[in-house]
């Protein structure tokens, strides 16, 4: 039976586009695999914590002598891996804050990138290794060649990087931009172009989801 692992991060509740496509691909994939089973993970309403020497320091120390704040440190990161290592497959939803990534994704990532259990070895692999992994991106403007902020996407290539880490070969990033031409004036003329961008995406989402 297989299992797919979706993970939010974006504060918003409700009318999040990254949320709403990631929604999307859920819905077909339930439609493409009525026996399956779907893990969420919302890092909005439980928040990871953040990388800490507590959390390191426990790989160096004998599990027997781990102190409490250690022990539970531990058990917490046990549970993200869990999620990740149990899943067949993978959807992250992710918007773009001021140029980048909510800080519970890049504290979700810690918590799971295990050098020597998670990444890839000598021999290749890693725990994405051969699992289709799908990362919905929102973004308020656009920051495609040619356009005033070519290169301030600090988002896609980090996440890529880093899930590439984790050994994934199979990864596709469907990206919305312009999320916020319809609630900021300035950006007024390229409601349409949003719209657009929208519809793509949830296309892309439900075609990726029940695709091989």
């Amino acid at each position: 039976m297989p299992n797919l692992l979706h993970v939010d991060s974006s504060f918003a509740p409700e009318g999040s586009v990254s949320r709403s496509v990631a929604a999307a691909y859920v819905e077909a994939w339930r439609e493409h695999n009525p026996e399956g089973s779907v893990t969420h993970r919302d890092l909005a309403a439980t928040p990871p914590p953040h990388l800490s020497w507590t959390l390191v320091s426990s790989g160096y120390t004998d599990p027997e002598q781990l102190t409490p704040e250690q022990a539970e440190a531990v058990r917490v990161r046990e549970e993200y891996l869990g999620e990740v290592e149990k899943a067949d497959e993978y959807v992250v939803s992710v918007p773009m804050y001021n140029y980048s990534y909510p800080s519970t994704i890049k504290a979700w990532l810690d918590q799971i990138i295990v050098m020597g259990r998670t990444t890839p070895g000598e021999a290749g692999g890693g725990v994405l290794a051969g699992k289709k992994v799908t990362v919905v991106t929102a973004q308020g403007g656009s920051y495609a060649p040619g356009t005033p902020k070519e290169g301030w996407d600090h988002q896609v290539p980090y996440l890529r990087h880093a899930f590439e880490a984790l050994g994934a070969d199979n990864i596709e990033f469907i990206t919305v931009v312009m999320t916020l031409a319809p609630v900021n004036p300035a950006l007024a003329e390229f409601k349409d172009l949003f719209a657009a961008s929208l519809d793509s995406a949830e296309q892309a989402a439900r075609r990726r989801a029940t695709s091989g």
